[in-house]
């Protein structure tokens, strides 16, 4: 018997909710109606305001996500819709392909969270949806059919290619001859995409750790055994860089010819300056080197997630001709479309991995990594969490900072620290006297309670985290 089902109901019951960046949960919170429930659901919040007949969708290598697809595929088949299915890509390249197309898109990712986790990210013909967009489709009376039966799913490669021709066509030469890439492929979405970029660009690529199962990486905490196997590889292969991405391909993890990781937001600093862009939304936890270095007209700071990143293009773009945006995990949203090497290269409002790698090394093309770093404002970041650490005890302890954040402080293990400034824009940011920022928040996708540094040289900032989760645990 099929039984009609109301997609707000069956959302609210899921326990699944809206994060930084998509829809977040446990995988066993992901049943067959719930992804049928969300899909339908943002199908209809997208029809309010587009006309279209097509969808997009695909995955990343986490288990769960290929049955996560299938349940989205034969929910909208139940509306005529039809669905392209670009089977594993990067998060950018499916949104690529979407917009070009001008049709809706679904990505089933949980990004960097652990495996028996995921999530759905959605995009709008025109972007990512906002989060006013959110709060419609969770709201939303649609009727659905429960699912009895899956479809199998056959992959369109279309979405690959034009993503990697979207970066080859920029350039005319070979120009990374001679240099050697290492590719940290683990679980990668774009694993199978990324050599083929850096090979048209000239490089000599080496493929490194590629593997079965699912690999968690956090560009914003990269684990000291990530750390220590990117300066062996770079000793091991002569390499002049190291590139990775977290699970789905939309956060690089570029390293200089030393093996040594760049934090997200250097490596967006350097970006920027690149492509000579103009205006920056960026978020409250990036480097202050970016203000500190002069090379940019406006520094817009925003809350932690992309979408508040990207609803602030819209306020500059009204101002400035080349408008864009990083996250201090690294992934780049190009803003407005701009010109690299006499070619357009057309604006992408979410976050990616490649845009980022490709200009960095043009930009060392001549140079070193550690050149083009060193010359920036010595200013260093660090951050860490506290995993399974449930976000009501994580807004407790941000509250009473608030309240009294000299006590906060005191518990957090810096009895004699004089505070200069406090920002509440996302979480507590905490600017002492002596320079050091200390910055607390609660995971927007998973249960952890996130600690953010920042000081005149990397140890104390190390340090300074360290020190703070410590004090944390032990309250």
């Amino acid at each position: 018997m099929n039984d009609k089902l109301i997609a707000s109901t069956i959302i609210k019951a899921s326990g699944v909710a809206f994060g930084t960046s998509g829809a977040r949960g446990l995988v066993t919170q992901f049943t067959p109606d719930v992804c049928a429930a969300f899909a339908v659901a943002f199908i209809a919040t997208m029809k309010r305001y587009f006309n279209f007949k097509t969808v997009a969708i695909a995955i990343d290598n986490r288990p769960s996500s290929y049955a996560m697809a299938q349940a989205c595929y034969s929910a909208l088949k139940q509306l005529n819709i039809k669905v392209i299915y670009y089977g594993v890509v990067p998060t950018p390249a499916l949104a690529y392909a979407a917009q070009k197309d001008a049709m809706p898109a679904i990505m089933v990712t949980g990004s960097h969270i652990p495996f028996n986790r995921n999530g759905l990210k959605f995009y709008r013909p025109d972007g990512e949806i906002s989060k006013a967009d959110e709060q419609v489709i969770i709201s939303e009376q649609v009727n659905f059919t429960n699912l009895n039966k899956l479809d199998e799913l056959t992959v369109n490669s279309m979405a690959a290619e034009e993503y990697i021709t979207r970066y080859t066509s920029l350039f005319e030469t070979p120009w990374l001859t001679g240099k050697r890439i290492g590719i940290y492929e683990h679980s990668s979405a774009g694993r199978d995409l990324y050599y083929r970029i850096f090979q048209k660009l000239g490089a000599t690529v080496i493929s490194l750790e590629r593997t079965d199962h699912f690999v968690q990486i956090d560009t914003e905490a990269v684990s000291e055994e990530d750390t220590q196997k990117a300066i062996n590889w770079s000793k091991e292969f002569n390499l002049n860089a190291i590139f990775s991405t977290d699970g789905d391909g939309d956060r690089p993890l570029l390293s200089d010819e030393n093996g040594v990781w760049l934090r997200g937001d250097i490596l967006g600093l350097l970006t920027a300056e690149m492509l000579n862009v103009e205006a920056l939304a960026i978020p409250v936890t990036c480097n202050t080197a970016v203000e500190l270095s002069n090379k940019f007209t406006h520094v817009k700071r925003t809350k932690i997630g992309s979408p508040y990143v990207i609803a602030e293009f819209k306020n500059l773009n009204n101002k400035f001709k080349s408008v864009a945006g990083f996250e201090a995990n690294g992934g780049f949203l190009l803003g407005s479309d701009l010109q690299v090497n006499g070619q357009i290269l057309k604006a992408l409002p979410t976050r990616d991995a490649i845009l980022p790698a490709i200009m960095l090394l043009s930009a060392a093309n001549k140079s070193l990594i550690s050149t083009l770093v060193n010359a920036l404002p010595k200013r260093y970041t660090h951050s860490d969490r506290i995993q399974n650490f449930a976000t009501e005890k994580s807004q407790v302890i941000i509250a009473e900072g608030k309240k009294d954040p000299k006590s906060l402080l005191v518990k957090l293990g810096f009895d004699n620290a004089e505070i200069k400034s406090i920002v509440e824009t996302d979480g507590l940011r905490i600017t002492l006297k002596d320079g050091l920022i200390i910055h607390l928040r609660p995971s927007g996708n998973a249960p952890e309670l996130r600690c953010y540094a920042e000081a005149s040289n990397y140890k104390a900032a190390h340090k300074c985290v360290g020190k703070a989760l410590s004090n944390i645990q032990k309250i």
